[in-house]
């Protein structure tokens, strides 16, 4: 049997499968875009608006959807703008951008180790964002923008240990992994030493914090997370050609001329920057960053690193999670942090069961 092929700018498709497109953008800069994964992402879009407005409309005051809508366009009733606008859209807000950066975190860890398990959940920068955070509530009595900034600094401080006890010519994915999970260990016990010398009402403070909640969130939160998405997601977007590359091998990105070392580390340290700020927002939310972009990759059968649909899955999955933690328990509302760690561990011994099942693990 004959396979005829369609010939694509460099690339050989075979015939009656659509091949990739490229985007030609303002100053010569062009973008490859696979037909699957931009209807993958668009339906992660849709899907993701769709949940955005029934979680605004969800409380003790239930708002129509459409209610919602009009109230976001500036046409609704003095109560529903109040409820909408000041008490429940940023806390949906900080849920989509939350989920974003823990999805394109997840997915430039999991590219640049080469390992599904490669996720800060996994590397130990929550854990390093948890200890800056509880450091500043039990020791310093640090209100909750110096919790913010002592997450963000420990988990620079964590993710900078780990790479420089992991590099070695190099870093290697599974030693990444490996260090990773060896931190975890060592700042899982100075966090549990801190809970026990701390005073009741700050160990209370510091538990709330750690499960990871998105209850009373206000645009004090969002504007700091927008901002440094902002500036992020275009610094990653924009090595997704060299972290596509990376996943060939050190040696054949060389070749191909990507400064693999200074690549690699600019994305790192952007990749925990995310992380760092979705823990300052919301709390060590664990396994959206492990979970999300193996999820877009499932469906858009892409063997890039999904960096795009990466983050609209991270943000879908929050989203659907804060929905649940809300109405699936009835009045005994749940922190979004136990919703996410209840499915995320089912997913990850899924996860294991598949890696062991392949031979890979």
């Amino acid at each position: 049997m004959t396979v005829t092929s369609v010939r694509r700018k460099g690339r050989t498709a075979p015939a009656g499968r659509p091949g990739p497109r490229t985007l030609h953008l303002p100053g010569g800069t062009s973008l490859r875009v696979e037909r699957r994964a931009l209807g993958v992402g668009a339906l992660l879009l849709v899907l993701a608006l769709a949940m955005a407005v029934l979680l605004i409309g969800t409380g003790d005051f239930d708002i129509a959807p459409w209610d919602v809508v009009q109230t976001l366009l500036g046409n609704g009733t003095p109560a529903h703008e109040f409820i909408v606008n000041d008490l429940r859209l940023p806390r949906v807000l900080v849920a989509v951008l939350v989920g974003a950066a823990l999805g394109m975190a997840g997915a430039v860890f999991q590219s640049v180790s080469r390992n599904p398990l490669g996720s800060p959940d996994v590397l130990g920068f929550g854990y390093g964002s948890a200890v800056g955070a509880l450091l500043v509530i039990i020791v310093f009595k640090g209100g909750a923008g110096e919790v913010a900034v002592g997450a963000l600094v420990g988990g620079l401080v964590a993710g900078l240990i780990v790479y420089l006890l992991a590099y070695r010519k190099g870093i290697h994915g599974y030693r990444l992994v490996l260090v990773g999970i060896g931190a975890s260990a060592m700042l899982t016990a100075v966090i549990q030493y801190l809970l026990t010398k701390a005073q009741l009402v700050d160990a209370t403070r510091a538990m709330v914090w750690l499960t990871g909640s998105l209850a009373g969130r206000d645009w004090a939160q969002v504007w700091p997370l927008l901002a440094t998405c902002a500036v992020l997601f275009p610094l990653v977007l924009g090595q997704s050609r060299a972290l596509r590359m990376i996943e060939m091998g050190d040696d054949a990105a060389y070749a191909l001329g990507v400064r693999v070392e200074r690549v690699r580390l600019l994305l790192m340290v952007a990749a925990i920057l995310l992380t760092t700020a979705a823990s300052a927002a919301a709390g060590p939310i664990s396994f959206v960053a492990l979970a999300a972009p193996q999820l877009a990759r499932r469906l858009t059968r892409s063997p890039g690193a999904g960096l795009l649909t990466g983050a609209l899955m991270g943000s879908l999955l929050l989203l659907v999670s804060d929905w649940v933690s809300q109405r699936a328990f009835g009045a005994d509302q749940l922190p979004v942090g136990v919703v996410t760690g209840l499915v995320g561990g089912v997913y990850l011994l899924w996860l294991l069961v598949t890696e062991r099942k392949a031979g890979r693990i």
